[in-house]
């Protein structure tokens, strides 16, 4: 067995840096190399309780460091250039969601890393939960027949003053969208990951309730290219509701997806009997086996589960619907 270590770096000590920290340290195949923010005492205080040396210059620590893997913790806007500064310079990349602002950085990201011989992931933690995977498989096993409903919802309440916490929060320059971009991203991905691709779609996205320059509720019609329908609904303005549900029909049964727990499973002629999922939290749990696929992946060599390509796709999607909302039209994706 390879018993090489992967050096990781987490740059941006915000919030989200908390999940990366932790599972790098709670992993056997990494250790934690540096840490980097602009604000040193935020860095230090990582640096404190996980280790690594301190940067407040991200060339520097892509100049002078022994790093392997790069994860960025940083406002959206910043992935395409640190990106490819990171590959540049012979680093693997995690990147956050949403992984870019458009799809042409993402492009150009996805290029960065590929003439370089460097790898790429984003962050989809959902994908990684027992419960996604145990439907992914009954879906790709055509249990639930020919899908033809298969819906999205996202139902977070955000006051004003979650918005008026950071500078960036709600612009399209760093958050690059709003309910749909940002806390709708996770089930806009898992959505399309099981139910496959989407062929084209209409939406509405507007800041009916919060003074933001996003949107704080969209909704999209959904065609798949199995020929399935669906709704894609997200808004930071619902209160007391579940945060994520995916719902998905076919002529054979009805799969309900709630957080992370099935709340519904009826296959036609069929008694089943879910089997004992192991206990998973998205946070921290989903990021530290999707930090482990990545060390495994550069020990390995081959791609992590979760590349570049698949965090275009969801994109595809937010933007597309963006898109419909200033044309008043149809996009096809």
């Amino acid at each position: 067995m390879n018993s090489r270590k992967i050096n990781f770096a987490v740059v941006g000590c915000g919030a989200i840096s908390e999940a990366h920290l932790a599972g790098i340290a709670s992993i056997d195949e990494a250790v934690l190399a540096a840490v980097c923010d602009l604000n040193e005492e935020r860095a230090r205080q990582k640096s404190d309780r996980y280790g690594g040396t301190v940067y407040t210059n991200y060339e520097d620590l892509l100049r002078y460091s022994d790093i392997d893997v790069v994860c960025l913790c940083t406002p959206s806007g910043l992935h395409p250039e640190q990106t490819i500064l990171a590959a540049q310079a012979g680093k693997h990349v995690i990147c956050e969601k949403p992984i870019a602002l458009q799809l042409d950085d993402v492009d150009r990201m996805i290029d960065a890393c590929r003439r370089s011989g460097v790898k790429l992931s984003t962050v989809f933690p959902r994908r990684m939960s027992p419960t996604s995977r145990y439907v992914k498989a009954l879906l790709e096993e055509g249990r639930l027949g020919k899908l033809s409903l298969c819906s999205g919802h996202v139902k977070f309440y955000r006051g004003q003053a979650y918005y008026d916490s950071a500078g960036w929060r709600g612009t399209w320059e760093m958050d690059g969208g709003g309910a749909m971009m940002n806390q709708g991203i996770h089930t806009v991905d898992l959505l399309q990951w099981l139910a496959g691709p989407v062929q084209s779609l209409s939406g509405y996205a507007r800041n009916v309730l919060r003074s933001i320059e996003v949107e704080d509720t969209a909704v999209a019609a959904l065609q798949f290219r199995s020929g399935a329908l669906g709704i894609l609904e997200a808004t930071t303005t619902a209160y007391k509701q579940p945060d994520h549900q995916i719902v998905i029909q076919g002529d054979r049964g009805t799969v309900v997806l709630e957080g992370d727990a099935i709340r519904k499973l009826e296959i036609m002629g069929e008694d089943v009997q879910l089997p004992e999922f192991e206990a998973f939290e998205v946070i921290p749990d989903g990021h530290r086996l999707l930090i482990r696929d990545m060390a495994l992946a550069v020990l390995e060599d081959r791609e992590p589960l979760i590349d570049g390509e698949a965090g275009r796709h969801a994109l595809e999607i937010i933007l597309g619907t963006y898109r419909s909302e200033r044309t008043r039209q149809e996009v096809a994706l």
